[in-house]
């Protein structure tokens, strides 16, 4: 059992209790940005002349060396060392000899795994936000091509009124671009350097934490040794905000799903995101929406495990915090997933526009615009509301939608009406006529959607 404590103890840890304790298993995951930290660490001890120059090559040519045995599968990472820092530490003395018992001088484990957590985290934010990116270009694929399909707009899951397939997608737009903010704003919280805070009360060595932070390209240091290493919350705000996003991608999913449907038949679902029934030979599951949306409650749970654990901990650092990397690591892997499986899935969907115009024709959705026709000529809107009322019984009575009712039942409800009340209810007029800013109005999308693709070209 590898350790890098020792001295105080008169005899080995139980073997049982060593497992227990030992995080290797995962935070193995991190061993890029634990030898990143080291080599920053020991340029900066060597710039203090706490650490010759020469100590300083050799140390971070033995760095190297671990990092590319390690990359190229010669060195592996086992269960023999209770942590990515012992792990990397004793390879690093076994080659090296004297100056590897070096590499810790002026830091404890606590500052160490800190700095790792956050440049593992700051480095998946950078990963996180180029899938969201990737998603966001799909959809906006979309809306381009999409700002004349017509449809149902629901509200209670009941067809409402008409859009477009270009608006209803924006909304999603609006959504992950907000998600985009949000990581973007954690990463700039949380990139200060805690390395050099020590166990919880700094060192007594001479280091230079603005230099460290600056290798390391942080804005700067911590600003107090206890925090550095005792809080965590820059994970929860992560796990937030993976949250927020997969509750979006859930809610997209689930209306994919209901569009998939039989009953509904407004998308077909490539082959390639989609599974058959080993006993139904017609089914055509869309497994990759189901399972973005089960993946949620996932991702959520490490946020409410990650709340829960940091709680009740009482300052400096505790060994429950340990507790922060492994959900941390699969609520992040998750997320990423699910954005790069359904952006390719909404990329390579085909969506059955005829069945998309006449669902929201067939669901009354024009009725509003019907009621607006009569208040244009002069009736009082509640009156109008009940005049359209009863020529939507009239068309359910019938099976018909409002689109084919005879000018004559129209005009024997209210002689208001005239041979043009079928332009003001068509689809195209019922979208067109809404212009203001955030409407389906195809003018309005299209200033919508250059502005969209300049931020996605800024960015």
């Amino acid at each position: 059992m590898a350790q890098l404590w020792g001295g105080r103890f008169t005899k080995e840890t139980d073997k049982l209790v060593y497992n227990f304790n030992a995080s290797i298993s995962f935070d193995q995951k991190f061993y890029r940005q634990d030898i990143r930290g080291s080599k920053a660490h020991v340029q900066m001890l060597a710039k203090q002349g706490i650490l010759t120059e020469e100590e300083r090559d050799s140390i971070i040519a033995g760095l190297d060396s671990i990092l590319k045995d390690v990359e190229e599968g010669k060195l592996l990472i086992t269960s023999e060392y209770e942590d990515i820092h012992s792990f990397v530490e004793a390879n690093l003395i076994e080659r090296i000899g004297d100056a590897g018992k070096k590499l810790h001088t002026g830091r404890s484990r606590n500052d160490q795994v800190a700095l790792d957590m956050k440049l593992y985290v700051r480095d998946e934010i950078d990963e996180l936000d180029k899938e969201l990116k990737k998603l966001l270009e799909a959809l906006l694929k979309i809306m381009e091509e999409n700002v004349h399909t017509y449809m149902p707009g629901f509200t209670h899951l009941q067809k409402a009124q008409p859009v477009t397939l270009a608006h209803h997608v924006g909304a999603y737009f609006e959504m992950f671009k907000r998600d985009r903010g949000r990581l973007f704003d954690i990463r700039k919280r949380m990139n200060t350097c805690p390395l050099g805070a020590g166990a919880l009360a700094g060192t007594t060595y001479p280091l230079d934490r603005e230099y460290t932070a600056q290798l390391l390209g942080f804005d700067g240091p911590t600003k107090n040794s206890m925090d550095s290493v005792s809080d965590r919350d820059y994970v929860i705000e992560l796990l937030s905000a993976l949250s927020t996003i997969m509750m979006h991608l859930s809610r997209f999913s689930e209306e994919i799903i209901l569009w998939n449907s039989n009953e509904y038949r407004f998308v077909e679902i490539d082959d390639a995101y989609s599974t058959g029934s080993s006993i139904m030979p017609q089914k055509k599951n869309p497994d990759i929406a189901e399972l973005v949306r089960g993946k949620t409650g996932r991702v959520y749970g490490a946020l409410m495990s990650m709340l829960t654990t940091m709680k009740g901990i009482p300052l400096a650092y505790n060994k429950d915090m340990q507790e922060d990397k492994e959900l941390t690591f699969d609520a992040i892997d998750t997320a990423k997933g699910c954005i790069a499986l359904f952006t390719g899935m909404v990329s390579t969907m085909e969506f059955q526009k005829d069945n998309m115009e006449a669902s929201a024709k067939n669901g009354f959705t024009n009725a509003t615009d019907a009621a607006d026709y009569l208040v244009n000529h002069g009736v009082p809107f509640r009156d109008a509301h009940g005049i359209v009322g009863q020529l939507v019984l009239a068309c359910i009575e019938k099976g018909i939608s409002l689109d084919e009712l005879p000018l004559s039942e129209y005009k024997a409800i209210s002689p208001v009406f005239e041979e043009d009340i079928y332009d003001a209810i068509s689809m195209r007029t019922c979208v067109e006529k809404r212009m203001t800013l955030g409407a389906p109005g195809p003018e309005v999308m299209e200033t919508v959607i250059r502005e969209h693709k300049t931020y996605l070209e800024e960015e």
